[in-house]
């Protein structure tokens, strides 16, 4: 079995596959200072919930932008799973060319999904990951990876609006019935939701402008389905994209790996 974990800024989604298959994925909040052996016994815990042995485990992917966290996960990885892991960095084989003017500055995150694209979806394509901050994606019909565009996450959004303000509390992200809001709350709903539909549509309507024909436009991350349904130009959510991408990743690359010492 193979076992990859994504760690993002906020959280860590991890999952297990089996022959190809996704056997099962736990969402983890990221814990930047969590040492090695807090995470095996929080996986542990998880396997062992699951009527699951890591000994199974002949392999791990790791895509991180939590540097803090890569130290522990890899001293994790040697201890409970016996194997070196495999971090996405600048080296690995990927199988997607980057184009952007200093490819090492690309997110781990985002070359991933873009592995998992160009192997689940057509090109030309643009990802939208909705995490803690939202990333948008470019993909060219050679299936380069051109660039994208950057912006704050709905809940970074949110907790700003309540931390610089003195009078305006904290809300839940959820889609609201009215544009108008009757209240406080419903109209920072409003504000925060459909605000974010726009940004995300209007972001989308001029990256197609500037690039032409985009046949596939597709949302994950988070909060992909609570948003994506209001986002006409995007074509399909798969909220598995970033695992699938550090499969693949693993596969092609797992000839070279060496084992723990």
């Amino acid at each position: 079995m193979i076992f990859v974990m994504d760690v993002g800024n906020t959280q860590t989604t991890v999952a297990l596959y089996r022959k190809r298959q996704l056997v099962d994925r736990w969402r983890l909040s990221t814990a930047r200072h969590r040492t090695q052996d807090e995470w095996g016994s929080v996986l542990h815990l998880l396997f062992h919930a699951n009527q699951l042995d890591m000994t199974d485990v002949r392999g791990v992917a790791i895509s991180s932008v939590v540097p803090p966290a890569d130290a522990p996960l890899r001293a994790m990885c040697r201890r409970y799973f016996k194997c070196e892991p495999l971090f996405v960095a600048p080296g690995i084989k990927t199988g997607v060319p980057v184009l952007y003017d200093n490819p090492s500055e690309v997110g781990a995150d985002r070359v991933v999904n873009a592995v998992a694209v160009l192997a689940r979806h057509e090109v030309p394509a643009i990802i939208v990951d909705f995490g803690t901050a939202t990333t948008f994606d470019v993909l060219d019909a050679k299936g380069n990876y051109v660039g994208g565009a950057i912006a704050p996450g709905l809940s970074i959004s949110a907790e700003a609006l309540f931390e610089k303000t003195a009078k305006l509390p904290k809300v839940e992200i959820s889609r609201p019935q009215r544009v108008v809001g009757k209240s406080t709350v419903q109209s920072m709903q409003s504000g925060l939701y459909w605000g974010y539909v726009g940004l995300v549509e209007g972001l989308l309507k001029r990256m197609k402008k500037e690039l032409g024909p985009v046949k596939t436009v597709v949302a994950t991350g988070g909060l992909a389905q609570v948003i994506a349904p209001d986002c006409p130009s995007v074509s399909v959510v798969d909220d598995n994209l970033t695992l699938e991408g550090l499969r693949i990743i693993f596969e092609r690359n797992a000839e070279e790996r060496p084992a723990a010492e």
